[in-house]
């Protein structure tokens, strides 16, 4: 089966998004996000299409897409959607990578009691966590360390995003004894052939073989 890849994050709009374009891009996969909670305007879906120049064969659709913008849990309650967390299963796209991108961080909720990271757990795929370089990434980056490890994920490695911060992601690599795969930064103007190039620059796609 081909190599598939979760994406998750230490927090709600540090750049998930972003980083599973270009990485899609950079390793030619396909990109699945589960869950898309709220629809209103340009998806992330359709934004990992764009920036990464994805065809559209290469987006494969999502199994809830409930319209309200919240925690997928909420927004399911809200739109009076169930979430089965039993049909969270990776599709298998033949030989293509497949990126997964998750919502938010390792502790939303789905359903019940069910985490995202009680759904990467089962799945057993190797994870990449993105982390922002920004104030307080210390103390989130080690707990989703830690709750990775917990639960025996496979940990890739990290990638941050924003401004060049040594001393903060030297800190985290080292107390947490992850890999650095490499830094993101803020794009202006954020477009495909930007986010290409940055992620040339800045990632080698041999670091995200398991």
């Amino acid at each position: 089966m081909s190599q598939r890849i979760v994406v998750t994050g230490t927090d709600t709009g540090i750049g998930k998004t972003v980083f599973s374009a270009g990485l899609a891009d950079l390793l030619g996969a396909n990109y699945w996000k589960p869950i898309q909670a709220g629809l209103e305007g340009e998806t992330d879906s359709q934004a990992v299409a764009r920036l990464g120049s994805l065809s559209a064969d290469r987006i494969v659709p999502k199994l809830y897409r409930p319209r309200t913008p919240a925690s997928p849990y909420h927004s399911a309650a809200i739109d009076g959607v169930r979430i089965d967390a039993d049909s969270l299963d990776p599709p298998n796209t033949g030989e293509c990578p497949l990126v997964i991108e998750g919502a938010g961080g390792l502790m939303v909720p789905l359903s019940g009691g069910t985490l995202y990271a009680d759904i990467f757990e089962r799945w057993g795929l190797p994870v990449v966590l993105c982390a922002s370089t920004g104030l307080g990434t210390i103390n989130h980056s080690l707990l989703s360390i830690e709750a990775l490890r917990k639960r025996q994920i496979s940990i890739l490695g990290i990638a941050f995003i924003g401004e060049r911060n040594a001393e903060t992601e030297i800190a985290i690599r080292e107390i947490g004894r992850v890999r650095w795969l490499g830094r993101l930064p803020w794009l202006s103007p954020l477009t495909p052939d930007t986010l290409q190039a940055a992620f040339k620059t800045s990632f080698r796609a041999d670091d995200f073989k398991a």
